[in-house]
């Protein structure tokens, strides 16, 4: 009997132990040079970011302009051409507010490309959801 109790506990442990959060949903907690590296790629990308969603949006949502809250962009992926190129692909999903009360207006999927110059065209867009708005 105490084999068998002593054999659950450590399988238990074992189990327990390789059992770890993925990454990417993971919220981080603690400030690192990846996270404010991803900030700053947000703050550099947030005008493009917001000039197409204006356009996008403009032609949906007559009521609102779309705002964006760059600790609110989740990236998704990030590609590179090759082995130290200098063209690159970032993925990442956003939910634009209205900008007075911060009120998410939607959620859209972008893709940019980056390239050296510095040249940033967007290379697809995937509206995934508009959100009910109810100005006050």
């Amino acid at each position: 009997m105490k084999k068998i109790l002593l054999f659950f506990i450590f399988s238990l442990v074992l189990i327990t132990s390789f059992q770890t959060i993925p990454a990417s949903t993971a919220e981080p907690t603690q400030d690192s040079d990846e996270l404010r590296l991803q900030d700053m790629l947000m703050l550099l990308l947030t005008p493009y970011i917001e000039e197409d969603l204006t356009n996008y949006y403009s032609t949906i949502r007559k009521d609102v302009s779309p705002h964006i809250t760059p600790w609110k962009i989740e990236v998704i992926d990030t590609k590179r051409n090759h082995f130290r190129g200098f063209q690159m692909q970032i993925t990442f999903e956003i939910e634009p507010t209205d900008g007075g009360q911060w009120i998410p207006i939607g959620k859209d999927r972008m893709t940019y490309e980056i390239s050296s110059g510095p040249d940033v065209k967007l290379i697809h867009h995937t509206h995934l959801k508009t959100y009910k708005y109810l100005p006050e």
